[in-house]
């Protein structure tokens, strides 16, 4: 296994991780240690996006296991995120349900297609869905730690995550319209 598939495994591998810290419920001068320190990780599991897409691109370490498997990381760790955000209502469930439904549609066309012996790899504005959501799940998790509450004088939070959902409805578009022939010959 190339470098590059082992750092996208390590995202897959830091979404229990992330899970577990938000499961830590001490408190520290008025912060939630584990919201911070899964904010953290998240952060830190969100970075590996980037990396193991350089290290793939600049190593020539694009393979199809690599073009499964990031997309299915990216997937694990904002579906575990989004569950918890609406579990502890930070966010609305039906965000979260219009997101996760663009992956379940988007991984079905995936599977169609794997089924039909093409790999397709992410598209532009699925690169640009995965930002705006890192961002949104981040911006959610510390919104009410200090000393960011001073930063968001306004909910950022929620424009944040107003802007994913609507690039991720965007992107699923985008994804089943530009695959529309292989949706069609895999019926």
């Amino acid at each position: 296994m190339n470098l590059a598939n082992k750092v996208t495994i390590s995202r897959i591998l830091l979404v229990p991780i992330f899970l577990i810290a938000l499961l830590i419920k001490i408190k520290f001068k008025d912060i939630e240690v584990g919201k911070y320190l899964a904010a953290i990780i998240f952060i830190i599991a969100a970075s590996t996006d980037f990396i193991d897409g350089y290290i793939a691109r600049k190593m020539q370490q694009i393979t199809n296991l690599g073009k499964f498997l990031d997309p299915l990381a990216d997937k694990l760790l904002v579906v575990a995120a989004l569950v918890w955000l609406v579990e502890v209502h930070e966010m609305p469930s039906w965000m979260a349900i219009i997101i996760i439904s663009r992956e379940f549609i988007v991984t079905g066309v995936r599977l169609v297609a794997a089924g039909e012996g093409i790999i397709i790899a992410a598209s532009m504005w699925g690169k640009i869905k995965t930002i705006t959501q890192i961002i949104a799940i981040i911006a959610i998790l510390i919104h009410d730690l200090e000393p960011f509450k001073i930063l968001f004088v306004f909910p950022f939070h929620v424009v944040a995550m107003w802007i994913a959902v609507i690039t991720t409805v965007y992107s699923g578009y985008d994804y089943v319209y530009k695959n529309r022939e292989v949706i069609r010959t895999g019926v």
